[in-house]
C-alpha cells in the first residue's frame, strides 16, 4: 500500500481550504414588500319611489346603494327586514357614475304586509376595499287605505302628501272632516270618482304626482282661480299655488257666472242666509263658508267652502284681488 507523504497531505489541505474559501455564500432571499392596505370604502342606502318615507304594501319601491370609491367587481349585500324577519337578501354589483368616483346599484323591494322595514347594506373587506357598513334606512310599509276615523301611519302619509301638493288638510294623523274634504278635492282634480275615501288609487295617484293644480293666470298676483268642471278653487300668489279647496259652485238652475272679477266687499260672520265670512266678487256672488258643501255644483251661484276654511280665505283675500271663475 502506497503511503501519502506529509507534504502531499499538506498540499491537499491547502488546496481544499483555498477552494473552500473561494466559494461565495448563498444570496439571502429578498423579503417581499408588504401588500398595500385596502382602500377605505363608504356605503349609503336610500329608499326611492316612496310616499313621505313610507312604502305601500304590494307596491315596489327602489332601494339605491352607493359605494365610494367604485372598484370593478366589488359587491355589497343588501338585507331587507320587516320587523325582525329577513324578507330579502341580495348581492349587488355596482355601475360606475361620476367618472368612476362612485358606484351605484339598485334593487326593487316589495312588502306584501304592513310593518316596519329596515334596509341594511354591507361590504366585507377584500384586498382592494375595506369593510363598509351603511347606516340603516327605516321606513313604514302601510296598507294604502284610509277613511273616516282612520289614524296612524297611512293617514299621516296621506296628509303630508296632500299638504305638499297644497291641498288644505289638517296634519293631525286622524282622518277627520278636513282630511275628507282634501281627499275629495284631490279626487276631483285627478278625475277619480267623487268619494271621501282614500283608497289604493288615491295613494298610487299621489305617488305618481297626479292631481296637480295648474296656474292659468300667473301675472295676476294674489288671486283666486276657480274651476267649475272640477269643483275646486285655489288661492294663487306670484304664480304659485298657496292652497287648494273643495268647493261647490252654482247648480244648473243658478249657475256661477264665468269670467274675471275683483273682490269688492268682505262681510265677516254669518248672515241671514247662513253665509259665513263672505268675500264678494260680483253682485251677490261670494266665496263663503256654508254648512253644506257637496261634491257637485249645488249653490245659488256662489263658491261654497267648508265653514272651517272660510275665515282663513276671508283673511287671505284683499279688496281688489282678482277672482277667476272658469270651466
Amino acid at each position: 500500500m502506497r503511503r501519502i507523504g506529509l507534504a502531499t497531505l499538506v498540499a491537499l489541505g491547502v488546496t481544499t481550504a483555498t477552494a473552500s474559501a473561494q466559494t461565495p455564500p448563498p444570496a439571502p432571499t429578498p423579503t417581499p414588500p408588504p401588500a398595500p392596505a385596502p382602500a377605505k370604502a363608504t356605503l349609503e342606502v336610500s329608499a326611492q319611489d316612496t310616499l313621505s318615507g313610507a312604502a305601500l304594501t304590494g307596491r315596489s319601491f327602489t332601494a339605491r346603494v352607493v359605494m365610494k370609491p367604485f372598484v370593478p367587481n366589488e359587491t355589497a349585500v343588501l338585507r331587507v327586514y320587516r320587523g325582525s324577519k329577513k324578507i330579502r337578501v341580495k348581492t349587488l354589483t355596482f355601475k360606475p357614475v361620476n367618472g368612476g368616483a362612485a358606484g351605484v346599484a339598485t334593487l326593487k323591494v316589495k312588502s306584501g304586509k304592513p310593518g316596519r322595514l329596515s334596509l341594511r347594506a354591507s361590504h366585507r373587506a377584500t384586498p382592494a376595499l375595506a369593510t363598509a357598513v351603511a347606516k340603516t334606512v327605516r321606513l313604514e310599509a302601510v296598507r294604502p287605505y284610509a277613511a273616516s276615523g282612520s289614524r296612524g301611519a297611512a293617514v299621516r302619509i296621506l296628509q303630508a302628501k296632500l299638504a305638499a301638493m297644497k291641498y288644505r288638510v289638517p296634519r293631525t294623523g286622524v282622518f277627520d272632516g278636513g282630511t275628507a274634504n282634501a281627499v275629495m278635492a284631490w279626487r276631483k282634480m285627478a278625475g277619480l270618482s267623487r268619494t271621501y275615501v282614500a283608497s289604493a288609487d288615491v295613494f298610487s295617484g299621489l305617488l305618481a304626482g297626479k292631481g296637480q293644480f295648474k296656474v292659468r293666470h300667473p301675472g295676476d298676483g294674489r288671486h283666486v282661480e276657480a274651476r267649475i268642471s272640477k269643483q275646486v278653487f285655489a288661492l294663487i300668489e306670484g304664480g304659485k299655488v298657496r292652497q287648494i279647496y273643495h268647493t261647490s259652485t252654482g247648480a244648473p238652475a243658478t249657475p256661477t257666472i264665468r269670467g274675471k272679477f275683483r273682490v269688492y266687499r268682505k262681510d265677516p260672520g254669518t248672515n241671514a242666509k247662513g253665509m259665513v265670512d263672505s268675500v264678494y266678487f260680483i253682485r251677490g256672488y261670494a266665496i263663503h263658508g256654508y254648512s253644506s258643501v257637496p261634491p257637485y255644483n249645488a249653490s245659488h251661484g256662489c263658491l261654497r267652502v267648508p265653514i272651517p276654511n272660510a275665515r282663513e280665505i276671508f283673511n287671505w283675500l284683499q279688496l281688489g284681488n282678482v277672482v277667476w271663475v272658469e270651466e
